[in-house]
């Protein structure tokens, strides 16, 4: 019904998907609500636009969240803004300090207070597959389609977000045991 220009069909997309790709959005770059909120109708307006000759794609949100990250990716290169590309940050090494963690751990009210503080050390790539993952629960294909990575990579990288997770959730028990035993 949208490929015939039925504009209640499209409402319906952008309502359906908006929070998601804000959410996916948000998480992919610093910058303002605005700049996220005029990427995501650059590709709905594009998707308009384009309507007649686009494919149905097996899963719409994944698409969309595709399309929105080469809209932000092709922006901030246009802008020339100072950008690293998502392949590119996992080569970095980030060790956090096991006591900054301890301390913000410590602040952090609820569970989920607490595995955001952990989700925000990992790494920016990993914590972009843990989102894709487990929020926007996408498979793994789709996640390496994303990141532009193989299957086994996405896997891989999700995997060693998790391990790092469990690592850190273990360092307070180990500490407090420390503390306990003297």
């Amino acid at each position: 019904m949208f490929q015939d220009g039925d504009e209640e069909a499209y409402t319906k997309l952008y309502r359906l998907y908006i929070k998601d790709m804000y959410r996916y959005g948000s998480s992919l770059v610093a910058a303002s609500d605005a700049f996220v909120m005029d990427c995501i109708h650059d590709v709905f307006t594009e998707m308009w636009m384009k309507r007649e000759r686009l494919s149905v794609p097996v899963h719409v949100k994944y698409y969309l969240l595709k399309a929105l990250k080469t809209r932000i990716i092709h922006l901030l290169e246009r802008k020339e803004r100072p950008y690293t590309p998502l392949s590119e940050i996992d080569a970095e090494i980030f060790d956090p300090d096991d006591f900054e963690i301890l301390e913000e751990l410590d602040m952090a009210v609820s569970r989920q207070d607490k595995l955001n503080v952990l989700i925000a050390k990992l790494p920016q790539r990993q914590q972009e597959a843990i989102k894709l993952r487990f929020i926007e629960n996408l498979n793994y294909s789709q996640i390496g389609e994303i990141l532009q990575m193989n299957t086994q990579s996405a896997k891989n990288l999700v995997f060693r977000a998790i391990e790092k997770l469990r690592g850190w959730i273990v360092l307070p028990v180990i500490h407090f045991f420390n503390i306990f035993l003297g």
